[in-house]
């Protein structure tokens, strides 16, 4: 099976390939020409980033992993100010902590195509909280793109360059995680010439205060012309070739993005005929132009769109202006929240139309609800040998689970769950230090005379690439404050959950040049009361170390550094090592349980028949924690690492 980063480098237009969604995004912005390319790694958006870094030497593009999605934005779009081709990559509640640079810099405007990649995540799979990026487009006065295939993801990157340049106006490409994640056949087209002979590509910055300085003098010129040039914007979307009128008849459905693919499924699952549709690649501007014409001769219209009425409230409130007396349904029938899919498709479009559905969704519902109450449940874990689990022991064991624990966006944040439920609050990157302040001031005393009479004992967890991404104003916060909390930083020494990407403290780049920044380094240079490096394969010495911690007034922090166990146990497998591997005495174990009901590893089961504990050998990877917390001393090691 070809390589994605073959795939992606594939020179031979017309030829067509399976890609999934991101990787095409990423192939459309090699045929752009794209110069530069910045991003923080951020499911869904991941596989983008991560192609790209994979791609950057051999095509001569510049590219990193930036420590937030602010600091990405800012690199790529200084390229664009210097008339390179450049592009950003983040999940929508990354466009949140980007947002302070991304609305100031949309008057600036840009002289090479900049794109704003932000990938949505509706029904919240891997993310906080279901927000719609297009909303945010909107507010800002950026153009939106929004892909309805794999073909079309491509493409749209493509022209979103084109249109970025020809207005000279920043664009959202706008996915979804269906979107990004989804596969289908692609068709190449050419790769410009200094992409194919990996040409590195300067661009030129010419100063012009009046334009990228932006204070209010200046800034109150933005303003008139940012919406003049969104109106420029939404004509040229009457005639965007992604936009199009399909079919005849007296009713019609407007249909954006991925919610087009689910609406023409549903007429014909319908077997419907007479209906016409109106396909958006461009929810923001909508073009009215292209509207009117679609509109001539319906009787009424549904609007099909998943979240928020960001097309139907543009529609709606132009008809009203018009004057047109034309029903239009929306959200009254469509869902608001979570994904839209087929089924919700159809059900929305028989209401519309007043027909029966072609089966009974209720009872076919009803019938999954009841097979799925006699299903044993699955919630997410851990992995076996995760040192994050250890981390969470430990802390467990040193404040006898008598703590408040703040913590973070990360793998860690399943710490919340039985038997560790070592996580009582998790907001946004970089949180958990600024929360645990707040609580210690709230809790312990609101003045430095008083902020260290422990009635409360705080201790936040953070991991290594969030400390970079949005921890340090918070522990730098903390620290000036006079803050009396732990911080206890778990460093996998990777950014492990969106997938194994590198981060400052690793010093690891896509380009080879990067710098290793210890955390510890830091921390001591901010003035933290108490530092100490920790190894948390090493439950004991853990244990102790925080409960040192815990007695110092002020701003402790503990780094936890071990490896992630999947990214040790890949290394292991290339390298072709044989784990160390453990089994459970049962002479010795007498049945205690404190193995499942205090640590949790996936690896350790109940043997219900003979009553002990037992390990099952295909999930165990040899970090040895059991031998650590077993009172009897019941694990034993069977094989060494080879």
């Amino acid at each position: 099976m070809a390589k994605v980063t073959d795939m992606v480098l594939l020179n031979k237009p017309g030829e067509k390939i399976l890609l999934l969604g991101n990787h095409a995004i990423a192939r459309g912005a090699l045929e752009a020409g794209i110069a530069l390319f910045a991003a923080y790694p951020g499911t869904p958006s991941s596989e983008l980033t991560d192609t790209m870094a994979s791609v950057a030497k051999d095509v001569g593009v510049y590219m990193e992993y930036s420590t937030n999605e602010k600091v990405a934005f800012e690199t790529a779009l200084s390229a664009a100010w210097s008339g390179l081709r450049s592009m950003t990559a983040m999940k929508h509640v990354g466009l949140n902590v980007a947002a302070d640079s991304f609305m100031s810099a949309v008057g600036m405007g840009v002289e090479g195509g900049f794109i704003v990649m932000v990938a949505d995540d509706p029904s919240m799979w891997s993310s906080q909280n279901e927000q719609d990026t297009r909303v945010f487009g909107k507010f800002a006065n950026v153009p939106v793109l929004e892909p309805c295939s794999v073909q079309e993801a491509k493409d749209l990157t493509k022209y979103g360059f084109e249109i970025s340049e020809k207005f000279k106006h920043m664009v959202i490409l706008r996915t979804t995680t269906r979107s990004s994640h989804m596969r289908g056949d692609v068709v190449l087209g050419k790769l410009p010439d200094e992409i194919v002979n990996k040409k590195r590509r300067v661009g030129k910055f010419q100063k012009d205060p009046k334009r990228f300085v932006d204070i209010p003098a200046h800034s109150k010129t933005f303003h008139p012309k940012i919406l003049e040039n969104i109106e420029k914007i939404r004509e040229e979307f009457n005639n965007c070739p992604f936009n199009k009128i399909e079919g005849e008849g007296k009713v019609g459905i407007i249909a954006s993005g991925l919610a087009y693919a689910y609406v023409k499924e549903a007429i014909s699952w319908l077997g419907l005929k007479d209906v016409k549709v109106l396909k958006l690649a461009t929810p923001y501007p909508v073009p009215f132009g292209l509207v009117e014409r679609f509109l001539k001769g319906l009787e009424k219209v549904l609007i099909v769109e998943e979240l928020e009425p960001v097309v139907e409230e543009q529609i709606k409130l132009w008809v009203y202006d018009k004057g047109f007396n034309l029903p239009i349904y929306g959200k009254n029938i469509v869902p608001r929240i979570y994904e839209m899919d087929t089924k919700r498709a159809v059900k929305a479009i028989s209401r519309f139309l007043n027909i029966d559905t072609p089966i009974d969704f209720e009872e076919l519902e009803s019938k999954y609800k009841e097979i799925s109450s006699i299903l044993p449940p699955r919630p997410p874990s851990l992995c076996p040998a995760c040192p994050h689990r250890n981390s969470f022991f430990a802390i467990n064991k040193a404040t006898g689970k008598k703590a408040i624990y703040p913590s973070d966006i990360g793998c860690y944040t399943l710490g919340v769950l039985p038997p560790l439920n070592a996580v009582d609050t998790t907001v946004a990157m970089g949180g958990s230090i600024g929360i645990a302040h707040g609580l210690s001031v709230s809790l312990n005393g609101a003045t430095n005379e008083d902020i260290y009479n422990k009635k409360e004992v705080v201790v936040a967890t953070i991991g290594d690439s969030t400390f970079y991404h949005t921890g340090l104003p918070a522990i730098a916060n903390a620290i000036y404050n006079r803050s009396n909390i732990l911080v206890v930083v778990v460093d996998n020494e990777i950014t492990a959950m969106t997938g194994d990407q590198p981060n400052p403290g690793t010093g690891d780049t896509p380009h080879g040049l990067g710098k290793r920044i210890p955390i510890e380094d830091v921390v001591k240079a901010m003035g933290a009361d108490f530092v100490e490096v920790v190894n948390p394969y090493n439950i004991k010495k853990t244990t102790e170390v925080i409960k040192k911690a815990l007695e110092v007034e002020g701003v402790s922090v503990v780094i936890s550094r071990q490896v992630c166990a999947l990214h040790r146990v890949g290394q292991a497998k290339k390298k072709k090592q044989k784990l160390p591997t453990f089994r459970v005495n049962p002479e010795k174990c007498t049945g205690c349980k404190v193995c499942i009901t205090t640590f949790g590893c996936p690896a350790i089961f109940w043997d219900s028949e003979n009553k002990k504990a037992k390990i099952d050998p295909t999930m165990c990877w040899g970090c040895g924690s059991c031998a650590q917390i077993c009172p009897f001393g019941a694990f034993e090691l069977v094989r060494e690492a080879k």
